[in-house]
């Protein structure tokens, strides 16, 4: 049975992705941040660990150079809200086996899991573009300072509000409460000198975020 560490820093998410994998596949232990998830693979030697890309401590990129870089063969799976080009290539430059996002079936998550575990290379289907693209091209990504100036967290919200989720779906969807979820808008308006969320959309769509 394949042997599976979740690493997510919320609570609720590690124990509804422990519920879908089911008896299928053998969760031995879950992390909250960085230094837990480094921790916990040195210890506990899984199979697969299912990485989110947006954590306290780093992120998922800073547990793949850590982990990978101290010669460990454990192969990560990411799996995060984010459907973004630079997450997705960023923790595939990393290390990462595969990138399914968050609104994957159990059944598809059982599956992707077996798969890394066994070598294969896995995405969601609307990802898998992001990664041929990235590697086929020799160029550098362009640097956006606006971009840039934004938080991993900020940069979720701003998609969502591009797509045009309501406050409450977005808190749903990431997991945190309303009240952050205008926190991180309000700073999002500020860095960016935008004034709403109509400006926020437009801009998002500028750039391909959405």
């Amino acid at each position: 049975m394949t042997r599976v560490l979740i690493v997510d820093d919320h609570r609720l998410f590690r124990s509804g992705v422990r519920a879908e994998l089911g008896d299928s596949i053998e969760v031995v232990g879950e992390a909250e941040d960085v230094e837990s998830a480094v921790k916990a693979i040195a210890e506990l030697q899984p199979d697969v660990v299912l990485l989110d890309v947006h954590m306290p401590g780093g992120g998922g990129q800073e547990v793949l150079r850590r982990v990978l870089g101290a010669g460990s063969t454990v192969r990560f799976l990411a799996l995060s809200v984010s459907d973004a080009a630079e997450d997705v290539i960023g923790v595939i430059r990393g290390g990462a086996r595969g990138y399914v996002t968050k609104n994957i079936s159990g059944k598809e998550l059982t599956d992707a899991v077996r798969r890394v575990a066994e070598g294969d290379a896995v995405f969601s289907p609307r990802l898998a573009g992001f990664v041929l693209d990235a590697f086929a091209s020799s160029e550098a990504p362009s640097i956006d300072p606006e971009l840039d100036s934004l938080t991993q967290r900020e940069r979720e919200v701003l998609r969502l509000i591009a797509r045009g989720y309501a406050y409450k779906e977005i808190a749903k969807e990431l997991f945190i409460s309303v009240k952050t979820v205008e926190t991180h808008v309000s700073s999002v308006l500020r860095k960016l000198q935008l004034s709403n969320r109509h400006e926020l959309s437009r801009w998002a769509t500028a750039r391909r975020l959405v």
